[in-house]
């Protein structure tokens, strides 16, 4: 049953309180209106706990602002959630449309750095390699709403959405990523089912990377990374001590990131935070090590872009061609698909952080940093 202001309610208690169940927890779609993000389609998911998140569609599905009880959870960056239609795909073009928000997809045939690699594989003789910019194509693709709206199993109330985004080239890749996002009224939590099919007829890498985007006030000086991490190590020139507590925005900070060896559970789940003990406010993701077998910090502790990303992936930090050298590089045959799950949602108070943070400690009981 929707526990709501510290009372579980059955359906008829509930429906029969309420002109209709919008009022207390409900998904619309909204188009916004100004500026750079004019024209694109959003969904505005409330649970009725506090927890409200944006759903994306005309940007990969992704989630943007998020917050529970009024305090944001998610980084949003200064360019705003801009159309696809302004797309710099090449090089550092990313950063021209990357809004941040909650989460971010990206691949889903390149993910990480750029990189020029073969397309020999599309048959087309002009076109003998490809150039890929930084994390890919298909977060500044739209989707196809395929439906939305509200569902009772029961005594339960599922809030749900479903898109797919198409990410397609003549003489190049043929990939369709099917996106579902599910959440419980009541609760402060969001499942994101995404499904990832080759449906051309070459055989195309693939590559998927969710880039999580904590902010302020949950991101702040002495906040903390909580993950499970049996081994870790810098990918710059920058020091491993100390990296899972955070300090205040600095001037001149340059990024750092920090690949995991993580843990997972008896099920295969990996639990990750980050946590703000003085407020008594977390947020968390839970993957699956099987579908995801690498993890990321991404600390950008500078002024404005003062974020921590939480990032799982399918791939190591050193990218494609890394990737490729090593045998790990995904190609998906024609028909061939993947799947993915991520949990991401709320660490409300001091007892929900220790209680996650013994969780993740009996999986790694002396993580490095």
């Amino acid at each position: 049953m929707p526990e709501l202001w510290g009372r579980a309610y059955r359906k008829a208690e509930l429906l029969e309180r309420v002109g209709r169940l919008d009022q207390v927890a409900g998904i619309r779609l909204v188009t916004l209106g100004d500026g750079a993000e004019r024209g694109v389609r959003v969904l505005e998911l409330r649970t009725g706990s506090g927890f409200a998140v944006d759903v994306l569609v005309d940007r990969a599905f992704d989630l943007g602002r998020c917050e529970h009880r009024g305090r944001p959870l998610a980084w949003c960056s200064g360019v705003g959630f801009a159309g696809p239609w302004f797309g710099e795909p090449e090089d550092l073009g990313f950063f021209r449309t990357w809004g941040g928000g909650l989460l971010t997809t990206c691949g889903i045939d390149h993910a990480l750095f750029m990189a020029e690699d073969t397309a020999a594989q599309y048959h087309f003789p002009p076109k003998q390699t490809e150039s890929f910019g930084l994390h890919g194509r298909v977060s500044n693709r739209p989707a196809r709403l395929t439906g939305y709206g509200e569902r009772w199993d029961g005594q339960e109330c599922v809030l749900w959405a479903e898109g797919e985004v198409l990410q397609v080239s003549v003489f190049g890749e043929q990939l369709l990523l099917r996106r579902r996002i599910e959440a419980r009224v009541g609760e402060s939590r969001v499942r994101v089912h995404d499904t990832v099919e080759n449906i051309g007829f070459d055989t195309t890498p693939h590559m998927l990377l969710y880039h999580v985007n904590v902010g302020f006030p949950v991101v702040d000086a002495g906040s903390e990374l909580v993950v499970p991490a049996r081994g870790v190590e810098a990918r710059g020139d920058h020091p491993v001590e100390g990296y899972r507590t955070l300090v205040a925005p600095a001037e001149g900070f340059v990024e750092q990131v920090f690949e995991h060896d993580v843990a997972a559970d008896a099920d295969g789940i990996v639990p990750v935070a980050v946590v703000n003990r003085e407020l008594g406010l977390g947020v968390y993701e839970l993957y699956r090590r099987d579908q995801l077998p690498f993890h990321f910090a991404w600390r950008m502790l500078g002024q404005g872009t003062y974020v921590v990303g939480i990032e799982p992936s399918t791939n190591r930090a050193a990218g494609r061609l890394d990737a490729r050298a090593r045998g790990e590089l995904i190609e998906l045959r024609a028909g061939e698909r993947r799947e993915y799950d991520l949990e991401l949602g709320v660490l409300d108070g001091r007892d929900a952080i220790d209680v996650f943070a013994a969780r993740v400690r009996a999986l790694a009981p002396e993580p490095a940093g």
